[in-house]
């Protein structure tokens, strides 16, 4: 939608922004941003509701008698209702303005909404306002153009330039694009197509990020040693495929991180596609299944995050479970029989429910390598979850209270929401098989998403705070609404990135 979006500290910005909260009149000091008194009156027209996401604009005439000219425009943007407020609120706020921008062609843009936040009757956090404001505009700023061809004329696209007076506000809109821009790798790298980002792409992406970012290194295990780490659910998910699969190691491990503190890890399901494998996707099934890799891209954009905005103090371990699950004579079948790592016997009983294979690999290694602090896993792992929950919340499985508490605070911050759902006794024994220790899919659908967890939990050692999302609802979605447009979220980028920032 733009072409980039920047805080600026030089020049004179040519389009004013503030704020107005629904049913009330325009602040007296933003109104004094705009002496001529445009902004003040078309706060009083009728289509200035101060509705969230609402937007009306003035147009100042020139000042007489002054060499330099005003403002040339002035938004007001809607702010919501004043009880209701709060900073992420925000996100929606800046979405309008960028959607404006991108359609007026708006360059330099002075934000000021001091004067609308300073009226009301609490506190607000300036800084937190401005991250919010930053990821909102630096979200909806997102394109994916470079596949277009000769057949398309690309539209002009701003290159936006904010300025902000307020120093709070300032540094929170820093932090907040340069955490849009994380999101915004996340989302870009689900949008690639398979044939271009299969398995050995998002291995050499890793690789040319860690090499980008001082601090940041990159290991990919693949071939034999796979089969030396035994590595088996990689190994027989991804074998059908002419793209062979790995496991993709990125540490975050700067000259000064804590010689004590434990690595915060995180594991990625990163199916570059999923056909289903033999049990093969029916009808329209497969459409879209090159977002099967977004919990993968998700944890690929924290990482990205870790390295160019929070840049921690501690460790932090990413694992990306990478392979495609084809279709060959060399294919994994149901019947199969593999055993983990850590000694677990799986019954494959539908090679389509592949991501959890791939990602108990990835828990095994996390619990025997790494030595966390916690582990965090994320992953589109079934449609149930989205029946559940529809697209308004991720589901959520933690029944460590120190970790879930901070799961849902890195939630309310980054407005990646999650809901909780559980683990029991009950649920893992639906997974028992006749033949193995456990099925990969059990024969009924009932609580499929907690099926998900409840085999996940085979592969974590008691002990180790664990935390598994399912992000099948939350990834994408199929209109444009709020900072996103129609595709990929980018969702559990910013989540991540908050919880590391806090912990």
């Amino acid at each position: 939608m733009l072409d980039s979006v920047r805080i600026g500290t030089r020049g004179t910005p040519t389009t004013l922004v503030v704020g107005q909260f629904k049913g009330k009149p325009l602040d007296a000091d933003s109104a004094g941003l705009d002496p001529s008194g445009a902004a003040k009156d078309a706060a009083k027209r009728t289509d200035a509701t101060g509705e969230l996401g609402s937007a009306v604009q003035a147009f100042p005439p020139a000042p007489k008698g002054r060499s330099k000219a005003g403002y040339e425009r002035v938004v007001i943007l809607g702010l919501g209702d004043e009880k209701d407020f709060e900073p992420g609120s925000l996100r929606t706020t800046a979405a309008t303005l960028g959607r404006l921008a991108a359609s007026a062609q708006l360059d330099s843009i002075h934000v000021c909404l001091d004067g609308a936040l300073g009226s009301l009757k609490r506190s607000i956090d300036e800084e937190v306002c401005g991250n919010a404001f930053g990821e909102g505009i630096g979200l909806v700023a997102w394109t994916y153009d470079h596949l277009r061809g000769s057949a398309t004329t690309l539209p002009k696209r701003p290159k936006v330039t904010l300025f902000a007076d307020d120093r709070d506000f300032k540094a929170g809109l820093k932090r907040g694009l340069g955490l849009a821009e994380s999101a915004n790798v996340c989302r870009s790298l689900s949008q690639t197509p398979p044939n271009i980002a299969h398995t050995d792409y998002i291995a050499k992406e890793a690789m040319a990020m860690a090499r980008k970012h001082a601090g940041l290194k990159c290991t990919v295990i693949k071939g034999e040693r796979l089969e030396k780490e035994k590595l088996r659910g990689l190994i027989n998910v991804g074998k059908a495929s002419e793209y062979p699969p790995c496991l993709v190691r990125l540490e975050w491990a700067p000259a000064n991180a804590s010689k004590t503190a434990k690595p915060i890890v995180l594991v990625g399901k990163t199916m570059t596609y999923d056909s289903g494998g033999l049990s093969i996707k029916v009808g329209g099934g497969m459409r879209g299944m090159k977002r099967d890799k977004d919990g993968g891209c998700a944890v690929f954009g924290a990482m990205h995050a870790v390295a160019t905005v929070l840049k921690p103090k501690r460790r932090v371990v990413a694992l990306l479970s990478v392979a495609e699950n084809s279709i060959s004579d060399e294919a994994y079948r149901p019947d199969d029989v593999i055993e983990f790592r850590n000694g677990v016997t799986v019954e494959v009983t539908n090679t389509d429910a592949e991501g959890r294979l791939v990602m108990a690999d990835a828990l095994c290694w996390a619990c025997d390598k790494e030595k966390p602090a916690c582990v965090i896993d994320m992953a589109t792992l079934t449609g149930g979850v989205v029946v559940a929950l529809g697209k308004v919340f991720a589901g959520m499985w933690c029944d460590d209270d120190a970790l879930r508490a901070r799961l849902d605070l890195a939630a309310d911050a980054s407005g990646e929401r999650v809901w909780r759902l559980p683990h029991d006794p009950q649920y893992k024994a639906m997974m028992k098989s006749p033949v193995a220790d456990i099925v990969n899919s059990a024969p009924v659908r009932e609580a499929h998403p907690i099926q998900g967890a409840a085999f996940l939990a085979h592969f974590v050692k008691d002990g180790i705070p664990w935390a598994h999302i399912d992000i099948a609802g939350t990834h994408a979605t199929d209109k444009d609404s709020g900072p996103y447009i129609a595709g990929p979220t980018g969702f559990g980028t910013r989540l991540l990135a908050e919880l590391i920032d806090a912990y």
